[in-house]
């Protein structure tokens, strides 16, 4: 007697995302380190210098960490009330923020005392930077104005009140001391030149500005507000590039990465997007377990550290090259006993008596049913919730093979309302699926003949085929669209294609004789 062949369950092709180069680079992070910090974090911003450590600002502290350290190794912490906005100055040994309470703090990172106390804003202070020259800080503050202070004889150089609504960020050129640009919840951008009165840029993103972001050229400007993401041409006097609206929440703060070849933005609502600084596409996105209001990449996106409003600062590792190989080596198939005895290479000799040991089958719950021939209970056991809803093809596969034995209408028949309403969701979910679809069309039409005298009895069943039919039509009507276009393509392409003539040898193109027989109608000719 033949043993029980268990249903064999197709391999399908998966219809998620694809397995791209960027998707491979962004996954090669650790689990992520979570450090509870004393409040939600504000800003993060890592040092320019090795070995790159990380300013983490959150309520009236400003934590210093190393590249690896779960604990901080320096902290600021003679604040009245919060601070912001911790910045390290370009050779590392600065740092300078802003606080609640209006004043302005330069920190030598080697001390803890404040180097220098600025003081001119009346409200608080949310922006702070250096200049390319090291010279001089940038602020911005809720009283609506923007300042240039000079380090060394902590002095104001200048002020400009153009906004109308809090200035919440700014950045300085790396490649001009004097140039700045602030953002503002008034919904505009403005560049300042130090050398001039007033503004010389101005540009209208629509929505309260969040954060700022220049290309290493500066030529192109990044704005962040509201759900937007919006890039400027500061080269063509502030014209708008591209307006990317990929989140769902408020975005909150961006990125470069890849050596500026990506773009990242974080939001409210607990993502963070990659996009591709060529075609502005998203190329990989995070989840993240609460809204994030701070994103910061380490040189050579060594780290990934981002700060929530949970108070949690979240910082992923990039794995080494070793440790990438290693969990590769580990996913392999260990080999077995007789390997390591016998040389994976060993042949059994002529003599050899071969001992087999009888593999135990395990069999799937409707295969049992199947093989006492229960055919409605096998159906029952591959129409469970978890089957039906994470793995269909078990539930395709269990119908072929009663269909393949002819039992699928005894199983159909004889069910109630519940039961029927289950299977009837699941046609409705699968029946225009291009890989289940030449399966599932057979079940539709049985259980169209087998409870057609009882339609209109139940309203939920009635529905149903209702919503079936509907779906049916819709999808016939798709395919004759379809139709229409291939013919329309396949047109195009016919046209298009260049004509090429067929030369056939010893055949005159001018009347198609044959090229002797030609000249012997041309001698018949009369000649007059």
């Amino acid at each position: 007697m033949a043993s029980f062949k268990p249903t064999k369950i197709p391999v399908y092709p998966k219809l998620g995302e694809k397995v791209t180069q960027d998707t491979l680079y962004w996954k090669n992070y650790k689990a992520p380190v979570q450090i509870k910090e004393f409040g939600a974090v504000s800003n993060i911003d890592f040092s320019p210098v090795a070995p790159h450590n990380f300013a983490v600002t959150a309520f009236t502290r400003i934590h210093i960490y190393g590249p690896f350290s779960q604990e901080p190794v320096k902290t600021f912490s003679r604040f009245k009330d919060t601070a912001y906005c911790g910045r390290f100055r370009s050779d590392g040994q600065l740092l300078v923020a802003g606080c609640e309470d209006s004043v302005v703090r330069l920190f030598d990172v080697s001390g803890k005392v404040a180097l220098r106390l600025f003081k001119g804003h009346s409200k608080a202070v949310h922006v702070t930077d250096f200049t390319s020259d090291r010279y001089q800080i940038l602020t911005g503050s809720d009283d609506y104005t923007c300042r240039l202070w000079d380090i060394p004889n902590a002095v104001e150089l200048t002020a400009y009140q153009e906004h109308t609504d809090y200035i919440r960020c700014g950045v300085t050129s790396k490649l001009n001391r004097d140039l700045f640009i602030t953002g503002s919840y008034d919904h505009s951008l403005k560049m300042f030149d130090g050398r001039m009165e007033k503004s010389v840029m101005s540009m209208d993103h629509g929505q309260p500005v969040e954060s700022l972001l220049l290309y290493p050229s500066e030529g192109l400007l990044v704005s962040a507000g509201g759900r937007y993401v919006k890039v400027w041409d500061l080269l063509k006097g502030g014209q708008p590039l591209v307006s990317l609206r990929n989140h769902h929440k408020t975005v909150t703060c961006l990125a470069l990465g890849s050596n500026g070849q990506r773009l990242l933005s974080a939001s409210l609502d607990r993502h963070v997007k990659v996009y591709s600084t060529t075609t502005y596409k998203v190329v990989h996105n995070f989840d993240y377990a609460a809204s994030i209001l701070s994103l910061a990449l380490a040189p050579d996106d060594q780290s990934i550290v981002v700060g929530m409003t949970n108070s949690i600062l979240s910082i992923k590792h990039k794995k080494s090259p070793e440790e990438s190989k290693e969990l590769t080596n580990q996913q392999r198939r260990r080999p077995s006993y007789r390997v390591f005895v016998k040389g994976k290479n060993y042949v059994p000799k002529q003599d050899d008596y071969l001992v087999s040991k009888p593999v135990k089958q395990h069999l799937a719950k409707y295969d049992k049913q199947l093989k006492k021939f229960n055919v409605s209970k096998a159906l029952d056991q591959a129409l469970v919730s978890w089957t039906r809803l994470k793995k269909p093809e078990v539930l395709v596969a269990v119908i072929k093979e009663l269909d393949r034995r002819g039992t699928l209408k005894n199983a159909l028949a004889g069910r109630d309302e519940l039961w029927l309403s289950r299977l009837l969701n699941f046609l409705i979910g699968n029946l225009v699926d291009s890989r289940f679809a030449p399966v599932l069309v057979t079940p539709a039409e049985m259980i169209l003949d087998i409870y057609y005298s009882v339609i209109g009895q139940s309203p939920v069943v009635d529905r149903q085929l209702i919503r079936l039919q509907e779906l049916l039509e819709k999808e016939l009507d798709y395919q004759r669209d379809l139709l229409e276009i291939l013919g329309m393509l396949d047109t195009m392409f016919a046209s298009s294609l260049p004509r090429k003539e067929v030369p056939c040898s010893g055949i005159s193109r001018s009347n198609g004789l044959i090229q002797g027989e030609a000249s012997t109608s041309r001698s018949q000719l009369p000649v007059t």
